[in-house]
């Protein structure tokens, strides 16, 4: 080598270790994801093989070898995830989140009503006379006979308990004789406005299921089980662990619509670092100055800046459900030609509150089921838009579910989210089409025609109506089929999603619908680390094994707050 080859040498050496001196080195992470298939739904960068997390935050995603930099031994714990699937955490938009009660009666999903016998039976044995006994999610198009139950199944086995026992849909209870006598009701008792008292056509009497408003009327004259402060108090904490114990297992990383009186509990498990998902809590929908000025407090305490604990919006009902026969239509049902369902308040009254709330800044969620329900919430925004002005109100149908083909571009040109439950869509196509006839139907659960009109569409499960597994949704969304499978397409196949479309509608569409879409629901850099690491690879098993999916790993805020047993580290 000459002279001038070695001093030219010599100043490239040096040129190379001054530039990697004065870049800076990389911070170091406290948790590592890698040798991963990152699906991060940021359409800037929609996959990688790491993920780099300090604090509550992504560092970075990008390449296994960009994201080596960031592991300091001793500091940075490193999660190889041997290739398997890693997305945002869930984020359900609709949930009736609280604790699990041991001693309720679990009825969903049987086919005989027998079962409810049996089971309430077995609950008397272990209850003293008087004492309440709950239970629920009994569905009767699932009953072989796909009648109504009535108090029949259970006054010969609970003629001194007091029983009640929800339908899936919350809208309906069926109650003994028991409970019947204690509220004075009897043939002669008049529906009440926005429900309807069942009763045989025969002898007039109620048959035990009361629906909607109508449930209002019940008085259960429970005797009140003893416990001590310490029992009660104990039976509480454990109630709201398994509960959250259940929602990390399933990836479930947020939940909103997570009730109005829950607040304190949310707090204190914050408090104490034993907080496992994010949480948004609501009031209902009023225009009570009073009530009103609650909610202003509890939006000031819980401000939509938050990360952990937010409050939402305000929860409203404008009509019932398909399946208790109760959701509000413009024509009436074809089984029952002489109903078309209920109004939970007259048209004036909703169009009053949702104006007076909207002036107030709040955003409203309005649970609306029927093609007449959903057309009059969405009069009803318009009507505030118009009084109030324009802005992002980002108000909700909270359900969506049957709408005219008239009022699907309405949601986009008003801004208005469906906030959508995909599992409804494999639980009532069983009876859709005999409830409102197949044209209706073409409207029903219609996904993909409210994306093509520009519609924001966010996911959830309308836990406990159905179960909170968003696997249970994937599924739904992908296939449209009911869950034991069938031949075919599924029901109106062109409204099916692709996998990573369902997974953006439960994870950063449920973001946006809670104004958080620039720090949660994709994986990118200064997001949440709100993160799944999934068992089973969902974007190519078969379609009849997603409902069977595993979570792994569940990471809320970049710490693992669930493991799976037989997950390897």
């Amino acid at each position: 080598m000459t002279r001038r080859s070695f001093v030219l040498l010599l100043l490239l050496l040096c040129a190379f270790f001054l530039t990697s001196a004065q870049q800076p080195a990389k911070p170091a992470a406290d948790l590592v994801i890698q040798h991963a298939k990152v699906v991060t739904i940021d359409p800037h960068k929609p996959q990688a093989e790491a993920i780099a997390v300090a604090g509550e935050k992504i560092l970075a995603v990008g390449s296994d070898s960009e994201i080596a930099a960031y592991i300091q031994p001793g500091r940075t714990t490193v999660v190889d995830a041997n290739g398997r699937l890693v997305i945002p955490g869930f984020n359900d938009t609709h949930a009736h989140f609280g604790p699990i009660d041991p001693d309720y009666i679990e009825l969903r999903y049987i086919t005989d009503p027998g079962a409810i016998t049996r089971a309430v039976a077995g609950k008397v044995k272990n209850s003293k006379p008087g004492e309440l006994i709950r239970g629920g999610h009994w569905e009767h198009e699932m009953f072989r006979d796909k009648k109504w139950p009535t108090k029949e199944l259970i006054d010969l086995v609970a003629p001194d308990n007091p029983v009640a026992l929800s339908r899936a849909d919350g809208h309906s209870v069926l109650v003994n004789s028991y409970v019947i006598k204690a509220s004075g009701i009897t043939r002669d008792t008049p529906d009440p406005f926005g429900g309807e008292i069942q009763k045989d056509p025969a002898t007039g009497e109620p048959t035990g299921i009361f629906k909607e408003t109508a449930q209002r009327l019940l008085k259960y004259n429970a005797t009140t089980v003893q416990r001590t402060a310490e029992e009660e108090e104990a039976r509480r904490v454990k109630g709201w662990q398994m509960a959250f114990e259940m929602a990390a297992s399933l990836g479930v990383t947020s939940i909103q619509h997570a009730g109005e009186g829950f607040g304190g509990v949310y707090q204190k498990l914050l408090d104490e670092g034993k907080l496992t998902a994010r949480l948004d809590v609501d009031g209902r929908l009023t225009d009570d100055p009073m009530q009103l000025k609650q909610w202003e407090a509890l939006r000031a305490r819980y401000p939509r800046e938050g990360n952990w604990i937010r409050f939402g919006y305000l929860k409203g009902f404008i009509d019932g459900t398909l399946g208790s026969g109760t959701a509000l239509f413009f024509e009436p049902f074809v089984d029952e030609p002489s109903k078309s369902g209920l109004a939970m308040m007259p048209y004036e009254e909703l169009e009053r509150k949702v104006v007076v709330a909207d002036k107030m800044g709040f955003q409203i969620g309005i649970h609306a089921i029927g093609s007449k329900g959903n057309h009059w919430i969405l009069n009803a925004y318009e009507k505030a838009r118009s009084v109030n002005g324009r802005r992002d109100s980002r108000h909700r149908s909270e359900h969506a579910q049957i709408l005219t083909d008239q009022d699907i571009p309405r949601f986009a040109q008003l801004g208005v989210i469906a906030s959508m439950q995909p599992t409804h869509c494999i639980t009532d196509k069983r009876f859709c089409e005999k409830r409102i006839g197949k044209e209706r139907s073409r409207g029903a659960y219609a996904w993909r025609r409210l994306l093509n009109a520009g519609t924001r569409v966010a996911f959830g499960t309308d836990y406990s109506v159905e179960p909170l597994n968003p696997m249970e949704g994937l599924y739904a969304s992908v296939t449209r089929k009911d869950r034991l499978g069938e031949p075919g397409d599924g029901w109106f196949p062109d409204q099916k999603l692709s996998m990573e479309e369902a997974i953006r509608l439960y994870t950063h569409e449920s973001a946006y619908a809670q104004f958080m879409e620039d720090r949660k629901g994709m994986l990118r850099k200064d997001y949440l680390a709100d993160i799944v690491i999934m068992h089973d690879d969902l974007m190519i098993i078969p379609p009849e094994k997603i409902m069977q999916a595993k979570v792994d790993f569940t990471i809320v805020g970049g710490k693992v707050v669930f493991r799976r047993a037989a997950a390897k580290p």
